[in-house]
């Protein structure tokens, strides 16, 4: 499952807003469309993110645009994950970006293979695996990486059972993560975020999983909700697994200094397109947590799995 394409000069993404009831795709023509796309989270996940800005780059030199500009546009996107610079960065530096760009299209879907090959060693055959948020093929180009570390197991023949948490409050475990894993016929439930601690408590898990939008000093950066269940986990003894490439990976930076992103109010006032509290409430909606180095058993990367930061 490619979660873009590019044809005809333009970039085509699933657009994930619209997941788990149609899939259908939003058409960029211009770089303006691709971080429309970002900040409506029409493509979201941080190695997706990095691929479609630079496809970005792409668009806007094609265009004859100022390119200086066009980067500091898009990387005001979305300021927390890492891949976004890292991918504007590394396009601006090539002669040609859209080769560049195709070539960091391929590299995702080889980089998520290998993770996948290096996180399946540390599932075991029954084993059942947490996950939080999306990690998964629609987080990347193809096959993911929380995810594809699932995939992995279970195309080594091992009998795996997921649990997605729901993910308030755009619910992307409940809409991509469960969705996915039903294509993959690999066996899933749903449970609410609070519930998570609740079957950690009663041994319902054997081993979590997730992803990360920036890997620094002292921890990663993760959607918001993934400090509580690592918590969870170290009180009750469960593997804490993070599953991200190397171009998470911003070690000059503590992850204390990370900008956290802050969305609007709307998403949490509302769900599924109704109203759940009042219009006046105030509310604080950041988009990520810090989870520390000491609750990580493990970084899974294409290089191997690595101790945190």
């Amino acid at each position: 499952m490619k979660t873009m394409l590019w044809e005809d000069n333009k970039l085509l993404l699933i657009d994930q807003t619209k997941i788990p009831d149609e899939l259908t795709y939003f058409t960029c023509k211009n770089y303006k469309d691709v971080i429309t796309a970002i900040k409506t989270m029409v493509v979201r996940g941080a190695p997706a993110i990095g691929v479609a800005a630079a496809f970005a780059v792409a668009l806007a030199d094609e265009a004859g645009e100022n390119l200086e500009k066009v980067a500091e546009e898009i990387k005001a996107s979305r300021p927390t994950a890492v891949n976004l610079f890292w991918a504007v960065d590394r396009v601006m530096a090539s002669d040609s970006p859209l080769d560049k760009a195709l070539e960091m299209y391929q590299e995702d879907i080889d980089t998520n293979r290998s993770i996948g090959k290096y996180g399946s060693s540390v599932i075991n055959d029954g084993d059942t695996i947490l996950t939080h948020c999306n990690a998964g093929a629609l987080a990347c180009v193809d096959y993911g990486t929380a995810l594809g570390v699932i995939r992995a197991a279970a195309e080594d023949g091992k009998k795996i059972k997921v649990i997605c948490d729901e993910t308030r409050p755009l619910g992307q475990g409940a809409r991509l993560s469960v969705w996915e894993m039903q294509q993959e016929n690999i066996p899933v439930k749903m449970i609410v975020d609070s519930a998570a601690g609740y079957m950690m408590q009663q041994g319902e898990v054997d081993k979590i999983v997730i992803g990360a939008d920036r890997v620094a000093k002292g921890g990663v950066a993760n959607k918001i909700g993934s400090l509580m269940v690592a918590l969870a986990a170290q009180r009750f003894g469960v593997p804490f697994y993070v599953a991200a490439p190397m171009s998470t990976f911003d070690p000059e930076k503590s992850i204390y200094d990370v900008e956290i992103e802050e969305r609007g109010s709307e998403e949490v006032l509302c769900y599924g397109g109704c109203r759940i509290a009042p219009c006046d409430t105030e509310v604080n909606n950041p988009a990520f947590d810090i989870v520390p180095s000491d609750l990580i058993a493990g970084i899974i990367t294409e290089k191997g799995i690595l101790d945190p930061l």
